[in-house]
């Protein structure tokens, strides 16, 4: 099992039942020298290399690289094949447990490339299963899963017993980690079931730990509890020391949970004996941090600021940064609830300073955005102490600091020239220069900020959310900032942001689609009405007298998190009047990717005549629920008619029905100026990438343009509309939406059109041609969008009919 500790605001760290594949060291056995000299360098290899194996075990990490680092040299010298894949496998797994995923997963995928020339399945499945730790341990669970499962197919091939017992026990942490906790449980079952068979006393404590970890996550603490004690049994029944205090660690967090903070101390003291005792020292840091987590919730912040420092301190010792940057944030909040703000700004600086050297820029984008998420509570945590101090200048700095980083960094490494132009880029802005992005935009500035704090709970702590931050920076240059309290959300109305943003869109028949797809607005008619003016209060209301009189002066909304999904042109004010009806709207994860639109569209001009027009193409068979047939989508005809009246204006035709390939369509994305697609479209809520739209099937191509494929085009548009359901939707993420929008302004969009919610296909054909219309006019896509949705809604009352669309990036 591996230690895990999360970075959110001193909660107690479980630990996170990762059943890590043990350093291999029995591959070594047996192999016959081939000369004297060769012997001589293969012993003194396997020499260091059985040193790292006893180092790593006592957490000397620095010196169990050094060894295996020299144990590599050699076996690369006397081209020691499987030997230097053992050892590159073995500093796959050290740096794993230093935190440094992306180094793990390039010895890992060294340590894989060798099994496969040599054949060895069993090193390979290894490899394929330290990989899915490695990107487990990013928070890239579905790689994690994908890599567990290619694992445990040459596993079952190879008839491996007990490898299939550790691959069905990652799979089920992977699940477990997604909140799947159903398919968790039954693939610990499985290993459970199979370590039993193999009288794997070891092995069945662990899934009997993990097992509670998933009920602990149910909220069955009581099962938690039982499971815990069982595996505390076996731990002591085979003196496993290091499972006896996990075991202890754990029935501390289910103790914890049920507000019994005096047990959950009583058990960590227990569990720090036995972690200095073996000299665990990466258990010890959890320990201790665990400690300091429990005093926190008791309001002793003096202790838990001792007991933080003292886990910082060993996290430092034997260079685990991770940990480093996890005890910096808990430190911080313990010393933000003491009252000593200056400590506490200082401190998660510190930690923000950690996190950020973690990040390698030759990781993926979507491993980056998994890490950023990881991280993304201690930003929040700074703001609040700096509008403590009040310093909303600085708050707003960390704010911009803290979002869309993946985004802006794989913006600049396409826009930027040469390596140095690409750093400069992705460096966070400062007041300076959000005032001059302001500025270029000539709009208005609208940014949220989410703020999450604890809370004593009849004796117990949860975590609510405490404050809304709005800065609003104007054209100008000039910056206000306002505070909304959240909480009367759910002292009083037993509520959240995010259920009242979702409260929004479904009263308002958010969820109807083209095509067949329908479902009734919410009858009652007032509770639609309520949420809109209760959500227009909350966002708009206390900012209402800084933004522009002029309705067709910009106004370009910075959301976080649900507010993504926020139906800004219904909010309705207390005299009913919608929100679009004051104001021209748009909007972006960050402040810097706007930066970064602007000059994306800069130098070009839209050639409307260049357009590639596409309408109801012939449907593919899709399924987008697990184990479920696949079925074909329904035809949309409101789409056929719309792709052929915008073509008609635009003096081009529209590709329709069985013409509009998968294949044909991406021959021509890159050569024009206008992409228009009126089709099917969905979010994939899960993982972002997998969205798709919908074009025709052709060959062996399924006909679904997905979001991961547009992410690695090159596209001249100066625009593209998607008009089509949820094509604004995605994985919401520190990082913004992840989803078709994101992967098109990354392919070199500057402007998007997209949806919100599966849009009704008559009011969204009619609201296409309006807005095409507008623009033979009107150059300002947003205020052609504006102009089309007034015009929409005089026909399509209902704010399902006319809201859903969103500019995102230029106008």
């Amino acid at each position: 099992m591996k230690i895990y500790k999360t970075a959110v605001l001193t909660c107690i760290t479980l630990l996170t039942p990762i059943a890590q594949t043990p350093i291999n060291s029995s591959a070594i056995v047996g192999i016959t020298p081939v000369s004297a000299q060769t012997s001589g360098g293969k012993a003194e290899a396997n020499r260091l290399l059985q040193q790292g194996i006893k180092q790593f075990e006592t957490s000397q990490f620095a010196a169990a690289l050094q060894s295996w680092q020299q144990a590599l040299i050699i076996y690369r010298q006397i081209k020691d094949r499987k030997g230097e894949g053992n050892v590159l496998g073995n500093l796959g797994i050290a740096y794993d447990a230093l935190g440094d995923y992306p180094t793990a997963i390039k010895y890992q995928q060294q340590s894989l490339a060798i099994a496969r020339e040599l054949q060895d399945k069993r090193g390979e499945g290894l490899s394929l299963g330290n990989l899915g730790l490695a990107y487990y341990g990013m928070g890239d669970y579905p790689k994690a899963i994908e890599y567990q499962q290619q694992s445990l197919a040459i596993k079952r091939e190879i008839k491996d017993r007990f490898g299939m017992s550790q691959s069905f026990g990652n799979l089920g942490i992977a699940y477990y980690s997604l909140g799947d906790y159903p398919k968790a449980i039954e693939y610990h079952q499985q290993s459970l079931a199979i370590k039993r068979e193999l009288q794997d006393k070891l092995g069945e404590g662990q899934s009997l730990g993990n097992l509670g970890l998933v009920y602990y996550s149910l909220g069955d603490y009581q099962k938690a509890i039982d499971y815990h004690a069982a595996r505390l049994a076996i731990a002591r029944q085979i003196r496993d020391r290091l499972g006896e205090g996990q075991s202890l660690n754990n029935l501390s967090g289910a103790y914890y949970a049920l507000g019994d903070y005096k047990k959950a101390i009583e058990f960590q003291q227990q569990s720090l004996i036995i972690s200095r005792e073996i000299k665990h020292r990466q258990g010890e840091a959890a320990t201790l941090g665990n400690l300091g987590g429990a005093y926190y919730a008791l309001g002793d912040y003096k202790k838990a600021i001792e007991y933080h420092q003292q886990s910082l301190a060993i996290a430092r010792q034997i260079k685990d940064r991770l940990s480093e940057g996890q005890s910096l944030n808990n430190l911080g909040a313990a010393f933000y609830k003491q009252g000593d703000l200056p400590n506490a700004e200082k401190t998660l600086y510190a930690a923000i300073n950690v996190y950020e050297s973690l990040r390698d820029q030759r990781l993926a984008d979507s491993n980056k955005v998994s890490l950023l998420d990881t991280q993304s509570n201690t930003y929040r945590i700074l703001q609040k102490i700096l509008i403590a101090q009040n310093k909303p200048d600085a708050a707003l700095e960390i704010a911009e600091r803290g979002r869309a980083r993946a985004f802006v960094e794989l913006l600049a490494s396409r826009l930027s020239t040469n390596n140095q132009q690409a750093n400069q880029a992705q460096r966070s802005p400062t007041i300076a220069e959000i005032k001059q992005i302001a500025q270029k935009q000539n709009a208005t500035l609208v940014q949220y900020s989410i703020i999450v704090d604890d809370f004593q709970v009849a004796g117990k702590q949860e975590f609510h959310e405490s404050d809304l931050y709005i800065w609003v920076i104007k054209p100008t240059g000039e910056i206000a900032f306002r505070q909304v309290d959240l909480k009367p959300l759910w002292q009083k109305d037993k509520t959240s942001l995010k259920e009242l943003v979702n409260s929004s869109r479904t009263g308002i028949g958010a969820l109807r689609g083209r095509g067949g797809i329908v479902v009734t607005e919410n009858p009652q008619g007032e509770k639609k009405e309520e949420s809109l003016q209760k959500l227009h209060d909350l966002l708009i209301k206390n900012i209402a007298d800084l933004l522009p009189k002029n309705q067709s002066d910009r106004v370009i909304f910075i959301p976080q998190d649900s507010l993504f999904l926020a139906p800004f042109p219904a909010l309705r004010d207390e005299r009913g009047k919608y929100l679009v009806e004051k104001h021209t709207m748009l909007t972006a994860p960050a402040i810097q990717v706007l930066d970064f639109t602007h000059k994306l569209g800069r130098g070009r001009t839209t050639n409307y005549k260049n357009a590639l027009i596409v309408g109801n193409p012939t449907m593919p068979l899709v399924s987008t629920q697990p184990r479920q047939p696949a079925t074909r989508l329904d035809p949309l005809p409101g789409a056929e008619l719309e792709a052929k009246t915008i073509a008609d204006m635009l003096n081009t035709k529209a590709i329709l029905g069985k013409d509009a390939t998968k294949v044909n369509i991406l021959q021509r994305l890159s050569q024009v100026d206008v992409i228009h697609l009126a089709t099917h479209g969905w979010a994939d809520d899960n993982r972002g990438l997998g969205s798709w739209i919908a074009l025709a099937p052709s060959g062996k191509d399924d006909g679904l343009l997905k979001a991961e494929e547009i992410l690695d085009l090159k596209l001249n548009a100066q625009l593209v509309v998607l008009s089509a359901c949820e094509t604004g939707k995605g994985k919401l993420s520190g990082d913004g939406v992840i989803g078709l929008s994101r992967s098109l302004i990354s392919a070199g969009v500057p402007s998007v059109l997209v949806s919100l919610w599966q849009v009704p296909d008559e009011p969204t054909q009619y609201l296409m041609v309006e807005f095409y219309k507008n623009l033979e006019t009107q150059p300002d896509k947003a205020v052609a969008l504006r102009q089309a949705m007034l015009k929409t809604k005089e026909k399509f009352p209902s704010p399902g009919d006319w809201a859903a669309f969103t500019l995102i990036g230029e106008r």
